[in-house]
């Protein structure tokens, strides 16, 4: 049993917001935006685009159409967000809804950055298995309504933005494959990226003291995400790698998630590789979470970065911590 990806595309809003125009709202400056993350713009949702959902229905739709798929024919559906429309219910269940897909089982998963990633291995495992023959996964975030955009919160406000990319998977029959995936967690960093409210502990989840004191907004330990991040990216790339028996020369494109783009430089750096094959578009939509990675990969097989046969090799890291890696032979 080998999985082929038939199918990709993504999504993001017309609404382009510049440096230029987050000087407007706090103080920052496109030169230190750019200095510190390589991020020039990002999309926001317009007011006819309410939910993540809606976001993920567009790409779907592009990845489908690719793949020659109708909804009814679809198995399974794999959602990864953290910013799924309710938190009852999950977000999967919306997308089968609105695509109008039969009765089948529908997946949220939240591991945040490192969500496609996650989800591209969970799929693999269900197509190879027999139990599943056509997949659809679907990274999506709408980031913007949920940041602080004052100079509070302004170290974070510049990263992200909102978008959706999405993947259909089959059992191939053309010798394409998830050759391999590689995932990884360190529950004890949970709090180095994370957001404190809405939580558990709390009657009634959220009260106005925590709306009050902005911890309703996420909150990040930048310097410690760096270190980790050009670190365990680049291992789990170089742990895949080893274990398949392949060369880093082997790689034609290895797609990483969008963070921040001196992460993206020193992976690159740490892997002996050349910027050209490890892909960057954080400069056009900044940090779009669970969707920066099937959006980079589709624009990159546009661009001419890779084609069907050739070895790619996806790779993440994000909160919690977790982190990860497939090879992919497209």
């Amino acid at each position: 049993m080998a999985t082929k990806i038939s199918g990709f595309g993504f999504y993001v809003p017309d609404n382009i917001i510049t440096n230029f125009d987050l000087e407007k709202q706090f103080d920052t400056s496109n030169e230190w935006i750019i200095e510190r993350t390589g991020i020039q713009e990002r999309r926001f949702i317009t007011p006819n685009e309410t939910n993540t959902s809606d976001l993920s229905v567009k790409a779907a739709i592009k990845a489908l159409e690719m793949a020659n798929t109708m909804p009814e024919d679809l198995d399974l559906i794999i959602a990864a967000t953290l910013s799924a429309d309710y938190n009852i219910p999950g977000m999967g269940v919306i997308i089968q809804d609105k695509l109008g897909c039969k009765d089948i089982p529908a997946i949220d998963i939240r591991q945040q950055c490192s969500g496609f990633v996650y989800g591209l291995d969970l799929a693999d495992l269900y197509i190879k298995s027999g139990k599943y023959k056509k997949v659809l996964l679907i990274g999506a975030e709408i980031q913007s309504t949920g940041l602080n955009l004052t100079d509070k919160g302004r170290d974070l406000a510049v990263l992200f933005g909102d978008g959706a990319g999405a993947f259909v998977l089959e059992n191939s029959q053309d010798n394409s494959d998830i050759i391999d995936s590689i995932l990884h967690s360190d529950g004890k960093y949970y709090k180095e990226l994370w957001k404190e409210s809405p939580n558990s502990t709390q009657t009634g989840r959220i009260v106005i003291e925590d709306i009050q004191n902005g911890k309703i907004y996420p909150k990040m330990n930048g310097r410690t995400i760096f270190k980790h991040a050009i670190t365990k990216m680049p291992a789990v790339v170089l742990e895949l790698l080893k274990r398949n028996n392949i060369t880093k020369e082997g790689i034609t494109q290895i797609i990483p998630h969008q963070a921040n783009f001196r992460i993206t430089q020193m992976v690159a750096k740490r892997l002996g590789l050349s910027m050209d094959k490890v892909y960057s578009n954080i400069h056009k939509y900044g940090n779009t979470t669970a969707a920066t990675i099937p959006i980079a990969f589709t624009e990159a097989y546009n661009e001419g970065k890779f084609k069907r046969g050739d070895l790619i090799i996806t790779v993440s890291f994000g909160s919690g911590f977790t982190w990860g890696a497939n090879l992919i032979k497209f």
